[in-house]
């Protein structure tokens, strides 16, 4: 062996990577470094072959590639000391020998291995976290949908804040119970609030059937409006006809529970002013002369009947029956001649 060959070698040897050099022909192991030879211990003789050493290596594949001119790569294990070692071998040609050879270099990997370990676990906490948060976000977003409508929300996400507005073409809802006070004195306060929550649920999905929207309870009071964001036409109509399901609803309810709900409603149409109230807790609310006369219809409406103003009942024009009730004294508005609400007329 040339002096040229013997100084590749102890060069090799003094490397901190495991080394070896085979033969191209038949895999011989022809050299072996101390790192080498640490990390792929063998019991067998001298004459042993690369893959005696190695598990996991393709020679048929790897001759290819390295007479491509390419460079082979896999990755294996090696048992040092009762622990693995994952480690990364690579084979390419090696120009200091007179016959065909083949140079062996494996570096350990399990830093690195450490070092992804760490990548993919922080990008799955990041990953974990944020869906959390958009999950958060989601639930933040459809408690503020609650109460207020959809435009005030995109508003108050875009600019921070929302401006009051004035709407003139709106129909008010305003329905109480009668006797709710008493009932939660006289009952099970949980049982009762239980039947009050079950009803303003159902409340909510007809208010969604007629294209109305609720704007907030307060106690057994439940308030929705018509019109409030979109140029609706037919507000007075689409109020009439939730107010009539309301009561048909408490109607087939009553029937079927021990448990009697007894409503007024009052219904009206007029301008209202609808702001944003609160810094830390916000709540969407209507204020105006529209807003007062629904009230007072509320209040001065029979149990399970639905008052309504001339004004307003001109707006729902032959499509309903109303019935007179006369005139009425109204704190603030004078006298008005008030109607009841029976029915929609049938469409054949």
């Amino acid at each position: 062996m040339g002096s040229s060959t013997c100084s590749h070698k102890e060069l090799l040897q003094t490397l901190d990577i495991a080394v070896a050099l085979v033969r191209a022909d038949d895999w011989q192991l022809i050299f072996k470094n101390a790192k080498f030879f640490k990390w792929f211990l063998s019991t067998a003789d001298d004459d042993e072959k690369l893959q005696d050493r190695i598990e996991g290596i393709n020679t048929e594949r790897a001759a290819g590639r390295v007479e491509n001119g390419r460079r082979y790569s896999f990755e294996t294990k090696s048992d040092l000391d009762g622990r693995e070692e994952p480690i990364r071998v690579s084979v390419e040609s090696f120009a200091g020998q007179e016959e065909p050879t083949y140079l062996i270099q494996c570096v350990s990997i399990s830093k690195e291995m450490e070092t992804q370990y760490m990548l993919d676990s922080y990008s799955r906490i990041s990953e974990k976290n944020a869906r959390e948060l958009e999950k958060e976000k989601e639930r933040v977003e459809r408690l503020l949908l609650n109460i207020m409508p959809r435009a005030v929300f995109e508003e108050m996400k875009e600019y921070g804040t929302a401006t009051p507005q004035r709407f003139d073409n709106i129909t008010i809802l305003m329905l109480d119970f009668v006797g709710f006070t008493n009932m939660t004195i006289s009952q099970d306060p949980s049982a009762i609030i239980a039947e009050l929550n079950d009803i303003f649920s159902s409340f909510d999905r007809i208010t969604e059937m007629f294209d109305c929207e609720r704007v907030r309870t307060i106690g057994d009071a439940y308030m929705a409006v018509s019109g409030l964001l979109d140029d609706t036409p037919d507000h007075a109509t689409n109020i009439a006809r939730l107010a009539l399901r309301f009561r048909r609803y408490l109607e087939r309810r009553n029937q079927a529970h021990p448990q009697q709900w007894v409503a007024r409603i009052g219904i009206n149409s007029g301008p209202v002013i609808g702001s944003l109230v609160g810094v830390q807790k916000y709540v969407y609310d209507l204020f105006g002369p529209g807003v007062n006369l629904a009230a007072r219809m509320e209040t001065i409406s029979e149990p399970m009947q639905i008052t309504l103003n001339e004004d307003t009942r001109n707006l729902l024009k032959d499509d309903f029956v109303c019935s007179e009730r006369g005139d009425f004294e109204i704190k603030g508005f004078g006298t008005q001649r008030l109607y009841f609400l029976d029915s929609e007329l049938s469409r054949h």
